[in-house]
């Protein structure tokens, strides 16, 4: 294509080359910078939405935390209520199986099988002539027994149950002891050995009327010396006897326990003195 200009006299021939065909460079990049602006955009929205879920998951983790926390400490708390009830139960079958066995050991049959030996009076007395016209001399404690004031008193070294301790005792003149005074409490505590549950009989029962505790000779208990929490009639409990044990924090004024009759224990005999004719041999 030619274009002819004319300026004055001249003349100028321009020529313009044709237009080609198809889409121009312009076109095409304006679609191009539209495209790179759609993919901008995505990307920032993009980010801004990870930036976004970041932020609220920030936020929300110290929550999360504090209720994990929450959880875990509700979880302690109930492990260890229950181990303390777990080891408070535990503690009371102890106690209860030490009873059950301190009960074996010290049990046996109220009358004596053909294979044991019955009882041996421990006393020995020797008799001496008195001439004629003599004085009388003051009665003294026989072998075995000890003085205490105007008493003589006999520890066992065999077991029986209440009954059969009584009647040994009546059978050397004497009787299961009788403890009023704490002097007296006191002298036949320090006799007593000391063992894991070492125990002897004494002459008080409530076995006519219970809680109505008499001595032997029928006088009404006064002055006595039971261990805390006792006397308990735990089991039909109508005797008393002396605990004498390994610990020394038991003290001789708190030592009386309540016991079944029919078990089987050391027991205390106690002679009171008369003055006689004839002396038995002295310690």
């Amino acid at each position: 294509m030619e274009m002819i200009l004319s300026a004055s006299a001249h003349h100028y021939t321009v020529r313009v080359a044709p237009r080609p065909s198809g889409p121009g460079p312009y076109k095409l990049a304006t679609v191009f910078l539209a495209v790179l602006s759609a993919v901008l955009f995505i990307c920032i929205i993009a980010v801004a939405a990870h930036n976004k879920k970041v932020t609220q998951g920030a936020a929300e983790e110290p929550q999360i935390q504090k209720q994990t926390q929450e959880v875990n400490v509700t979880a302690l708390l109930a492990t260890l209520a229950q181990m303390q009830q777990e080891k408070t139960e535990l503690h009371r079958k102890q106690s209860e199986l030490q009873e059950k066995l301190d009960q074996l050991l010290i049990k046996r049959p109220a009358h004596p099988s053909p294979t044991n030996a019955p009882l041996v009076p421990r006393i020995v007395k020797k008799v001496q002539d008195v001439p004629a016209g003599s004085v009388a001399s003051p009665t003294v404690c026989p072998q075995d027994w000890h003085l205490f004031n105007s008493s003589c008193y006999y520890i066992s070294d065999d077991s029986d149950d209440w009954d059969l301790s009584q009647s040994f005792c009546q059978g050397e003149g004497a009787h299961l002891a009788i403890v009023t005074t704490v002097e007296e409490q006191t002298f036949l505590w320090d006799l007593l050995p000391r063992e894991h549950w070492n125990g002897f009989w004494i002459g008080v029962t409530d076995g006519h009327t219970e809680d109505e505790w008499k001595w032997v000779d029928g006088t009404r208990l006064v002055s006595s010396f039971w261990e805390d929490g006792e006397p308990n009639n735990h089991l039909d409990e109508d005797c008393v006897y002396i605990v004498k044990t390994l610990k020394h924090e038991r003290v001789a004024v708190k030592s009386w326990y309540d016991s079944p009759c029919h078990l089987s224990w050391r027991f205390i005999c106690e002679k009171e003195l008369e003055p006689a004719g004839i002396p038995t041999t002295p310690n």
